[in-house]
């Protein structure tokens, strides 16, 4: 809705102004890398011991999968392969952040359906291969060598983004059928994103459920993004619980299956996070996604904080919210630029491959896991 969207623009400028008054500089010999590991008892989940694949398998739950930190165990040589591809999987990984796709844009956060293809052919052209946010989460980054993860939100489940015509495929124009077409003309370019939804949902109404089933069977993400798209930070405990689970309920009757990502709206954090994290059985998440200004750490760095993963709006290099800097644009240009601050895929989902420069980046829980060159 417009009033929500203009909300949401007001709140993007203070996450870009709270970006900017956190300690260190905008990159990695210190782009605000002092937030806090969060979640221990939920620590991302350890690379599979599989064999690479261009396509990530199925997640395992992190929880059978969580490795026992030794901080003495040794580092291990890289493969040729990592160090050929100049593997550095402790990099950044850019979380782009859509709201309303569209012919026309109308409001400061939509994008056109040429701007939208167009970044995402930008994309596939520089190496990069989408991951949903729960693969994101989990540590279950497996991409082929030499290519970097990159993960497509889309928040408020607007029209814009999805909808089913008469035959059971995807509306053309849409963010899905954008995401497929693109990848049919690039291969190694994963069809899939991670859809944040609203009660209303991508007002498809009495084929809601089957749009969810169409989604999730082909390989895309639905996330918790509250029923009415609530401010959860002007809410009590009882308003933050009944906004998350409502539209978490609503998703297990539609689903028959559980979320394993929230976004806060507007990337308000309400007074307590423990909140927006879990209720019982009626919502656990893994993970929690803000609004943001700059890529995410790697979930296996010292700096990923699991409860506040920051994302990227995706927009051009325009002077509001001074997205010159801190939108989408702006940050794949300078990632294309310093290459060596950008996730780097090592082709081996069961290693964690980095420059030995980058050891002081590696979290202890992955050492283990540990290759450098």
């Amino acid at each position: 809705m417009p009033l929500l969207h203009k909300l949401a623009a007001v709140l993007v400028v203070a996450a870009v102004v709270l970006g900017l008054t956190l300690p260190g500089d905008r990159h990695r010999s210190g782009p605000a890398r002092t937030a806090a590991r969060a979640g221990s008892d939920t620590a991302a989940a350890p690379p599979s011991a599989a064999a690479p694949s261009a396509t990530p398998r199925a997640a395992v739950p992190p929880a059978s999968r969580t490795p026992t930190p030794d901080p003495s165990a040794p580092i291990r040589a890289a493969s040729a392969q990592a160090v050929a591809v100049k593997a550095n999987e402790l990099g950044e990984v850019p979380v782009i952040m859509y709201h309303r796709i569209m012919k026309k844009p109308q409001l400061s956060l939509d994008r056109s359906v040429a701007e939208f293809r167009t970044e995402l052919t930008r994309l596939a052209d520089e190496g990069y291969s989408p991951i949903t946010a729960a693969e994101f989460v989990s540590g279950r980054i497996d991409v082929p060598a030499g290519r970097h993860p990159v993960v497509l939100t889309f928040d408020d489940s607007s029209p814009g983004h999805f909808g089913l015509d008469a035959n059971g495929a995807p509306l053309p124009d849409t963010a899905v059928a954008i995401i497929e077409e693109v990848a049919r003309a690039h291969p190694g370019f994963r069809p899939t994103a991670t859809f944040y939804l609203n009660d209303d949902l991508f007002n498809m109404g009495d084929r809601a459920a089957e749009g969810l089933k169409w989604l999730t069977s082909h390989g895309f993400e639905i996330g918790n993004h509250t029923v009415t798209h609530a401010d959860l930070s002007r809410l009590p405990e009882k308003g933050v619980r009944k906004e998350i689970g409502g539209m978490e309920d609503r998703i297990v009757s539609l689903t028959g299956a559980h979320t394993t990502t929230f976004a806060y709206p507007f990337g308000a954090v309400p007074r307590k996070r423990a909140w927006a994290q879990r209720d019982g059985s009626r919502y656990a998440f893994q993970g929690v996604f803000l609004a943001g200004w700059k890529p995410s750490e790697s979930p296996f760095s010292t700096g990923f904080d699991r409860w506040a993963i920051t994302r990227v709006r995706s927009e051009g290099k325009i002077k509001e919210n001074d997205c010159k800097r801190f939108c989408s644009t702006a940050w794949l240009d300078y990632l294309d630029k310093h290459p060596g601050e950008r996730y780097t895929s090592d082709g081996d989902p069961a290693t964690v491959t980095f420059p030995a420069a980058a050891v002081e980046h590696l979290a202890p829980a992955f050492r283990s896991y540990a290759r450098d060159y």
